[in-house]
């Protein structure tokens, strides 16, 4: 396979150097990865994994450390500085990334963080990224079943709830009532198919849909109640943050779930705890 600028790549030590060792990088020739990011015993004719970019002085360079989007994702960026070429983003790199004017939706100012696509310029080889994003996401019909996981990251967060990214490829949206705990812009997680509509927009759950959901966390209960001499504070008027520090799922669905083990004769209920029979 084809080194990739902007990706992550398995190249083979080829020489080496006090000040590090070269990789045969294919048709990009050889490329240099400096010694502080050298492996412990790292040899000639060795593998090693590295992220290939382009340095201050736009020459190839490897490094063993990973950027926060890699070419080709979509990543929630903060600006750290605004000059005349455009606006430079911490991505985890020492050599920061450029959003240029012309690839701005809006106007970027130093500190805000805005959800880029990261893509490589064809003619310079470099690596940048855009905050037109709108144009580059739902080009298919969407290929999902209604409760299939899929990876989402948080974008902006709207009057209704959050719009994010499904899988590189879809905007979706999670509702105020499916994010049952805090989230942050940028932040990648897994989500659920909750709904797809008639025009194709598609409506996210960050738990399993259904019935599906109660059922997966009834033993969870138990054991819990197992391992804390059968008893737990943790009624169905617990806040829903101490619900989710435990069992990672909506005050919804705990209730739920405790509703179906006390019809199952498996716990009893009262205001200060639950308890298993």
């Amino acid at each position: 396979m084809a080194t990739q600028i902007g990706r992550l790549n398995t190249l083979r030590v080829v020489k080496e150097k006090e000040f590090g060792v070269y990789l045969d990088a294919d048709e990009l020739g050889e490329v240099l990865l400096p010694k502080r990011y050298v492996p412990k015993d790292l040899q000639v004719g060795q593998d090693v994994e590295v992220f290939v970019y382009l340095d201050s002085d736009d020459k190839l360079i490897a490094t063993t450390e990973l950027p926060k989007a890699q070419v080709g994702e979509f990543a929630a960026l903060t600006a750290i500085a605004v000059n005349q070429v455009g606006a430079f983003f911490d991505w985890g790199l020492p050599k920061d990334l450029l959003v240029p004017f012309s690839q701005q939706k809006n106007r970027v100012e130093e500190g805000e963080t805005h959800l880029l696509f990261i893509y490589l310029d064809n003619i310079t080889n470099r690596i940048v990224a855009t905050t037109r994003v709108d144009a580059l996401l739902n080009r298919e019909e969407a290929p999902y079943k209604v409760g299939e996981k899929v990876n989402i990251i948080i974008g902006d967060k709207t009057n209704i709830g959050f719009k994010c990214v499904i899988d590189n490829r879809f905007w979706g949206v999670l509702f105020f009532e499916d994010a049952f705990r805090q989230l942050r812009k940028g932040e990648k997680t897994t989500g659920f198919i909750k709904r797809i509509r008639e025009d194709g927009k598609i409506d996210l759950s960050l738990q399993e849909v259904g019935y599906k959901k109660v059922r997966n966390i009834l033993d969870d209960i138990l054991d819990y109640l197992d391992a804390h001499n059968g008893e737990s504070p943790l009624t169905d008027k617990a806040s829903p943050e101490a619900i989710y520090a435990v069992f990672k799922v909506s005050k919804a669905t705990y209730k739920k779930a405790l509703g179906a083990l006390y019809k199952d004769k498996k716990i009893t209920l009262t205001k200060e705890k639950i308890s298993k029979i």
